[in-house]
This record gives C-alpha cells, structure tokens and sequence, in this order.
C-alpha cells in the first residue's frame, strides 16, 4: 500500500512551474530623515508597549540600572558575538545581576533558560521606522531561544539601521533578488495574545517586556550597510 504522504510529496516536487518575473514595483519609502525615522520607530514600538532608550557607548551601565529597576537578578547572552563581548567589558562589577553565558546547547541548559531566566540579549539586524518592528537575525551563536523564552528580552540596535519601510528594507538588502534569507525574524512589541475572548494579554507565548537600546549614530548621514559590519 502506498503511504498518501509520500505520494503527495512526490507529486508536489515533480511539479516545477515556470518562473515569473517579479513586478516592477518602485520602492515604497518615506522621504524621512535619519532623526525622523527614529522618532517614528519610536513612536510606533511604544504604541505597542515596546520601550526604546537612547545609549551611547556605555550602554551596559544604562542596561544594568534598567534591569535592577525590574528587580532582575540575571541577563543571558551570547559571548561569542560583538555585542556580548561589549556587554562584558561594560558591565560592573558584582553580583547584583548575574551574567549568564548562553553556551550550552538547550537540551542542557533548558531548566535553567525557561525556569531561572529573567532577560535576553540580542543584536538587531534593522528597525522599520513605518511599523516600529524590529529584524532580527538569530544564529548558532545567538541562537532565537535568547529573544524568545526570557520574560524580558533587550534588544541592541543601531540607529542608523532603521529603514522608513520593510519594502525599503527588502530591496536595499537584496533579499528580492537573492530571496529571503530563511533565518530572519521580525518582532513588533512583546510578546501579546487575543485569542481568547478576544482580550489582549502580553507575554502569553513570549516575552512580557521588550526594551530596545538605540545607539545613536554619531554620523547620521553614513552608510547604513556600516552598522551592521
């Protein structure tokens, strides 16, 4: 007897449909400047209970006061990106919240990630100043886990890689000619809910905050393709 699966599978792969080309669509962006696009990533990320903060390059003191605020007693990372690397050279000293290097494969680590873990730190590939949205691009390294499990996830983004629009985005990315790249992920806000009677609830299946540190740019009118090298 053949297995129907099977059978649909291979039918569906043996189908290969001509190509179409793709529209000729002039890119949708906003004649923003670089502090306007700021302003309106902000505006639209708090509207859904996101937080930005302004940082310069002390931003692991100003994520420090923000956390104990919260009663935090650790931050997760990953150690072997850029930006842990920065978030251990800044961060005092002491115990008051305890760094947690994310090294460990999740099937032994995952008591402590899902039940001992009070925030996430990622990086941040771009922001959609339109939509207050954030893209993120996990990795080996910083795996998706990070932003997805804490209750509170922190997010590092540099101002200078928010776009007016995600069409804007996509083109000066090349992901419309190259396709989209399959690990990329966008967050609008923390994580919310209303399935059930329709009632809003946040941090149902993800994070319950979201802050977001900003690093300005020291030079608005450089290349934004810098930022992310």
């Amino acid at each position: 007897m053949s297995d129907p699966r099977i059978a649909i599978l291979s039918r569906l792969r043996a189908r290969h449909p001509a190509a179409r080309p793709l529209p000729e669509n002039p890119v949708r962006r906003f004649d923003w400047s670089p502090q306007e696009r700021l302003s309106r990533f902000r505006e639209a990320l708090e509207a859904v209970r996101g937080e930005v903060v302004l940082v310069g390059a002390d931003w692991p003191l100003r994520l420090f006061a923000w956390l104990r605020a919260r009663d935090a007693s650790n931050l997760r990372y990953a150690p072997a990106t850029e930006l842990g690397q920065a978030l251990e050279k800044g961060w005092p000293d002491g115990e008051a919240i305890r760094l947690i290097p994310h090294r460990e494969p999740v099937e032994t680590c995952r008591q402590d990630l899902f039940a001992n873990t009070d925030a996430g730190l990622t990086g941040c590939f771009g922001g959609i100043a339109e939509t207050g949205s954030l893209v993120l691009w996990p990795s080996i390294q910083e795996p998706r886990l990070l932003s997805l499990v804490p209750p509170i996830h922190v997010v590092v983004l540099d101002a200078r890689r928010i776009r007016s629009t995600f069409h804007e985005f996509l083109v000066e990315e090349d992901w419309v000619g190259q396709g989209l790249p399959t690990n990329a992920l966008l967050i609008s806000g923390p994580s919310k809910s209303a399935d059930i009677e329709q009632t809003l609830a946040y941090g149902v299946h993800g994070p319950k905050e979201l802050l977001v540190l900003v690093r300005e740019d020291p030079d608005p009118a450089g290349d934004p393709s810098a930022a992310a090298s």
